[in-house]
């Protein structure tokens, strides 16, 4: 089973081909449960619905249960969420769907049961209709130009809560990477926001909660994912890189003692923390299970740190995370979401291999480290298998269920795009630039469409139509002079170490323009506040 389904008294089954197949030979309807072992809510409708009995013995009477653990099947997740966990779907053989909602307690899953009983009975597989993301699966293209990044730019003005910090009316999620855009292009407001989330959202052990109920950064629902703390650790490293304020480095390295602590498992970094009760002594348990993306992004947060600070705890637990991804969750080229003893997770996903992508990269522009080879493999592989002029698709198409249609998530296509960005910057191959341009132009249709959620976007934009600054170093990684290239204030550059023809010097290129070298951190400092 995904994972423990708590006081369920349900028969649940696995994901897979063989419960749609044996759906359709018993013409039932299935139940698709999506849960996460960080969800207390969906251990309590465990508790009080499906462990009902009569309930249990109606869904396994008059359906097909199958449980999903959404971390570990993102591609799920992906095509029934409901707006959040649990969710309830209920699906026809073909994985189309007939009704869909989120928390049922006892009650209302007895009606939501007869309804939809009722219509399958009137209807059958016919009413099934495909998700919405789906429907949306290709968004209009259209050529990348900088009014992406100026639109955006305006959003992040709009749409501002200048009482309380962040971005929107409602709900308040930390949006790491709307922080970054923000740090470049509306720095009071990334720093307003920065110091709502840190004096909000981080626990007394320095984890970041996931959200706020509120929009005054109040009600925090208190599960602790790897993924939420690994991209605000690369915030709060970002700003003050940005601002030179060490309130963010402060934030920054408690949020690393939180990753290297509760969350370290001895090889690498555990996908979350659950929080029962109502307070943090309550009790609650942490996912040991290794992902490939989210440890991506934990290694690309803490060299990114270390960048910053020369802080040895952050490279060292960097170093032995990469090198389990390396060593356990790349074959061929292929990344492999997660292994669980014999069990292994899905292979070829987008967002691993962009995540995966970042932190080996992360790890030759920071530590000179030997990792071109396997991230120039992991792309090639990328771009051949889940590549096209539309950018790039979600995984293998392929699968039960609506898996073998094609979805392209934006956030994970402009993501493998900065990836690849900073690999044609440290290798020249063009290829990886022209992948990355079609996988913006693929949504630039939609632009206007476009909320402060998906502001990485246009970082990633403006990197293609604007001129990328890059720092070549002829010095070996952790000397002065490639100390003092990380140390150039602005997040979005890109540092090559160890240029053989420099000598021991440095270079700036701005676009098309390109310095004479300079032997020194102060000469390298002043050549760059003379071209930026």
């Amino acid at each position: 089973m995904d994972h423990a389904t708590g006081d369920s008294k349900v028969d649940w089954r696995e994901w897979g081909h063989e419960p749609f197949e044996y759906a359709a030979v018993a013409d039932r309807p299935v139940l698709l449960s999506l849960s996460a072992p960080w969800c207390s809510s969906c251990l309590d409708m465990d508790a009080e619905t499906y462990g009902e009995p009569r309930i249990a013995a109606r869904v396994g009477d008059s359906f097909v249960p199958i449980r999903v653990d959404v971390d570990r099947r993102p591609r799920v997740r992906d095509r029934y969420n409901m707006g959040g966990f649990p969710t309830t779907a209920f699906l026809a053989p073909d994985g189309t769907v007939l009704a869909a909602t989120g928390y049922l307690d006892a009650d209302e899953m007895r009606d939501t049961l007869d309804r939809v009983e009722e219509r399958w009975e009137d209807d059958g597989a016919s009413a099934g209709t495909g998700p919405r993301v789906l429907e949306d699966a290709d968004p209009p293209s259209a050529e990348v130009t900088g009014e992406i990044e100026a639109f955006l730019a305006g959003r992040l003005s709009e749409t501002f809560d200048h009482e309380h910090g962040g971005w929107g009316e409602g709900a308040k999620f930390p949006a790491p990477r709307t922080v970054e855009f923000a740090l470049k292009r509306e720095r009071e407001g990334a720093k307003r926001t920065l110091d709502a989330i840190g004096a909000n959202l981080q626990d007394d052990d320095g984890g970041f909660f996931r959200y706020a109920a509120k929009p005054d950064w109040s009600a925090p629902s208190r599960e602790k994912l790897l993924d939420t703390n690994a991209a605000l650790v690369r915030a709060f490293a970002n700003a003050y890189l940005s601002t030179g304020e060490d309130a963010y480095r402060r934030t920054a390295d408690r949020g690393i003692e939180y990753l290297t602590t509760t969350l370290w498992t001895g090889e690498a970094f555990g996908g979350s923390e659950r929080i029962d009760g109502d307070d943090t002594g309550g009790d609650g348990g942490v996912d040991p299970t290794v992902f490939a993306d989210r440890n991506g992004m934990a290694v690309d947060a803490l060299l990114t740190y270390h960048a910053y600070t020369d802080d040895e705890r952050a490279r060292g637990y960097a170093e032995r995370a990469l090198e389990h991804l390396r060593s356990e969750r790349l074959e061929d080229g292929v990344p492999v979401h997660y292994r669980d003893g014999a069990e292994t997770g899905p292979r070829g996903l987008l967002g691993d291999a962009a995540q995966m992508m970042a932190a080996l990269t992360t790890a030759r522009e920071v530590l000179g480290a030997d990792t071109l080879a396997d991230a120039r493999t992991l792309a090639d592989a990328t771009i051949e298998q889940l590549h096209d002029e539309r950018g790039f698709v979600d995984g293998p198409v392929e699968g039960p269920a609506l898996l073998d249609r094609p979805l392209r998530p934006i956030d994970d296509n402009y993501e493998m795009a900065a990836a690849l960005l900073d690999l044609h910057a440290l290798t020249g191959v063009d290829r990886y630039r022209e992948a990355a341009r079609d996988a913006i132009a693929a949504f630039a249709g939609a632009r206007d469409r476009m909320g402060v959620q998906v502001a990485g976007y246009g970082s990633v934009a403006a990197r293609l139509v604007g001129p990328t600054l890059r720092i070549e170093v002829g010095t070996p990684a952790g000397s002065d002079l490639h100390r003092a290239a990380l140390r150039v204030g602005d997040h979005e550059k890109v540092v090559v170490p160890a240029v053989a023809d420099l000598d021991g010097t440095a270079r700036v290129i701005v676009g098309e323009t390109v310095s004479d070298p300079v032997a020194t951190p102060r000469a390298l400092a002043d050549r760059v506040a003379e071209m930026v």
